[in-house]
């Protein structure tokens, strides 16, 4: 049971959690059939764990050398061997379930995950560090879309959308570590235009998620109040990021935020299928 929970500490929970119920939000949005929507939730959840654990694996050095302690690997509680083969365990398990849900949507989840590895690979300490995230979110809402019988991608808005909350995700989760990183040698887009502006570039995607998600599910037909009305929820979430940062730094609770609007924003998609 040690293992098994420093397993799971490794695979960054709150995250993962939090983007696998994105993805049951979807699902739902899309109008899947139940069975397709629990192989697409187990799916996301299992590539989830693969990037979460290959993550840590990856960053072991760094993460003892400036003495991270809340991580699993740098207190011993697992070997770091173990944590590859659950992680490629995960890995197998999100393409054999995706495969299962199509050709469209495995490749799809393929192009996320390739992507997502990038970052952990190297793409983290270069100025690019910004496009994974782009990427992986970018197709997000596509998952769910390619898992219908009929799968097509989704619509140009919500790949918008997703892609800039990826953005915003990227610069508000790696602010609290920045000077972590510089003595690692990681210096990513955030690291270089410091955090004042990877704030002022985070409020903007979520603002612009939220307005590409209103106006599109507007065109969609949904009811124009209800529809506002999350749209200025996740703006007010955006304006709570910006202060929160502004007066107690940079910390998680931004980080925390961020996933909160997206979490809302996918409750918009889920509304607006029910109600178009």
């Amino acid at each position: 049971m040690r293992t098994v929970r420093a397993l799971w500490g490794a695979t960054h929970p709150g995250p993962s959690l939090v983007v696998t119920v994105l993805s049951l939000a979807l699902g739902v949005a899309a109008g899947l059939e139940p069975w397709r929507i629990v192989v697409l939730v187990v799916a996301v959840f299992a590539g989830q764990i693969f990037v979460g654990l290959s993550n840590d694996a990856i960053d072991l050095f760094r993460d003892a050398t400036v003495g991270r302690a809340d991580k699993p690997l740098v207190r011993g509680d697992t070997r770091v061997r173990t944590a590859w083969i659950a992680a490629l365990i995960a890995l197998g398990v999100a393409l054999i379930l995706s495969a299962v849900l199509g050709w469209a949507m495995l490749i799809a989840h393929v192009i996320a995950l390739a992507f997502a590895w990038s970052y952990n690979a190297g793409l983290k300490a270069t100025p690019f560090s910004l496009v994974p995230f782009l990427v992986s979110f970018g197709i997000f809402p596509s998952l769910a879309t390619l898992s219908a019988p009929v799968p097509q991608p989704a619509a140009v808005w919500a790949s918008f959308a997703g892609a800039m909350l990826g953005a915003a995700v990227h610069l508000t989760n790696v602010l609290p570590d920045l000077e972590d990183d510089r003595r690692t040698g990681v210096r990513g887009l955030p690291h270089r235009i410091g955090p004042a502006a990877s704030v002022v570039l985070a409020v903007a995607g979520i603002v612009l998620a939220a307005i590409a998600v209103l106006v599109g599910s507007l065109i969609e037909g949904a009811a124009p109040v209800v529809m506002a009305l999350f749209a200025v929820a996740v703006i007010v979430i955006a304006g709570a990021v910006m202060i929160r940062m502004r007066r107690r730094g940079a910390d998680r609770t931004g980080f925390r935020l961020v996933m909160g609007a997206a979490l809302v924003l996918a409750l918009q998609l889920v509304v607006a299928s029910g109600t178009a």
